[in-house]
């Protein structure tokens, strides 16, 4: 009776979970993956999901899963909006490399050379004479020079209100505003010689694009990259629930906490703290809002050279010298982040093929992006950003899709691209 009882309510629960119509050419071969989806939000609490997967270009699954808005039960669908967190920061790397490809600059030119408001900066008595060094490619590897396990990292709340405090400003402080505050303080380690991941290295690098195109980054990055191959629903997110895109989901923070809004509508009240982040400032390392087949198409759109030729590709994906990708005994290391882009190179296999990918987490969102080897490439957005117990859900997701494509024995003939 106990088994009777347990098994009737773990299918109740898993009728309270939507789950919107996955789209594939076959449901049978597919169906594993609906209900390893729909089992994983129940398991982790998770409100909401979705999955969108391709196979040699073709878009072969896309999916829907919980809630985009728990309260209101509306479901997530295939086509939902999410924040992508740090998967803006190969978006930012596709257009930077665009630039150089197109001879705007070099990688190795140097950031005071590129930026129209550098005199500025560099005149203020606490400028480090150091980032005078600082490269293009420095920034997009995190080399630059920047370590925020060391010093607040200036792109978060906190580092946000503490920089409109010191410059005397009002919130929200624009991305220029960030790298004002920034620059007056010093470098932690001397550029190109270590790795340590930096937010504000890619805000450097949307202004890099600006002012050399002489187009705001979002708009640049619309009209260059993302309409040219069909993705028209990608922008930078609001911060405010209010201020929500059509089709994008709602955030939960799983502990259930608050913060202040800095500004916009709530400006001073405690709102979720999902609500609290200066989504706009976040733009190129972090602002993007996205579905999962909008990332997928990006990344289709890498393989089939569409965006980049294919000197560009493997210059955005080779592997950096010295430590950057090397182990102390100079040997290789299995994986390493190459130009906006985690790399892991397949050496066992007969061509030169590599995984790439990227993951996103900011309070109140999840995120990964996969290019595999063997043409596979999947996105799975989440609108909370861990389970309970603190484990980020990129990090649990991840070994379970490589199971869950393998799995999959037909995939269908179709390319679902055409109905999105």
């Amino acid at each position: 009776m106990k088994q009777f009882i347990r098994i009737l309510i773990l299918a109740l629960t898993f009728l309270a979970i939507p789950s919107a119509p996955a789209q594939s050419g076959n449901r049978v071969e597919t169906a594993a993956i609906d209900r390893f989806m729909t089992e994983f939000i129940r398991q982790h609490k998770v409100p909401g999901a979705s999955v969108a997967i391709s196979k040699d270009g073709r878009l072969v699954y896309a999916g829907g899963f919980g809630w985009a808005n728990r309260e209101q039960k509306i479901s997530v669908k295939p086509d939902s909006l999410f924040r992508i967190a740090s998967i803006s920061k190969p978006i930012t790397a596709v257009a930077i490399m665009r630039l150089v490809e197109e001879g705007a600059f070099k990688l190795d030119d140097r950031m005071v050379d590129l930026l129209k408001d550098l005199p500025e900066y560099r005149r203020h008595p606490q400028w480090d004479k150091r980032m005078d060094r600082v490269t293009v490619r420095d920034l997009l590897r995190h080399s630059g020079g920047w370590d925020r396990s060391k010093v607040l990292d200036p792109m978060g709340l906190t580092g946000h209100l503490r920089a409109a405090s010191e410059l005397n400003i009002t919130p929200p402080c624009t991305p220029r505003d960030m790298m004002k505050f920034m620059f007056r303080r010093p470098l932690q380690f001397d550029p190109g010689t270590e790795f340590a991941y930096s937010n504000f290295g890619y805000v450097i690098l949307g202004r890099i694009i600006e002012d050399k195109t002489g187009k705001p980054y979002e708009q640049f990055v619309q009209e260059q990259l993302l309409a040219p191959i069909g993705v028209t629903t990608m922008r930078i997110g609001k911060m405010a629930e209010q201020d929500r895109a059509k089709s994008e989901v709602w955030y939960y923070d799983v502990k259930g906490r608050t913060g202040t809004a800095p500004y916009g509508p709530s400006r001073g009240q405690g709102v979720a703290s999902p609500y609290a982040r200066p989504m706009q400032v976040m733009d190129a390392h972090g602002g993007w809002i996205a579905s999962a087949v909008d990332l997928v198409r990006f990344a289709c759109a890498i393989d089939q050279t569409r965006l980049l030729n294919r000197k560009s590709t493997a210059a955005m994906f080779a592997r950096p010298p010295g430590t950057l990708g090397h182990s102390a005994d100079g040997s290789p290391k299995a994986s390493f982040y190459a130009l906006g882009w985690s790399v892991r190179p397949k050496t066992n296999a007969v061509k030169a093929r590599r995984n790439t990918w990227h993951s996103g987490s900011i309070q109140g969102t999840s995120t990964l992006l996969v290019r595999r080897h063997d043409g596979f490439n999947w996105a799975v957005l989440f609108n909370s950003s861990s389970t309970p117990d603190n484990s980020r859900l990129s990090g649990l997701i991840d070994p379970a899709m490589h199971r869950l494509v393998n799995g999959v024995k037909t995939w269908p003939d179709q390319d679902l691209f055409k109905r999105n």
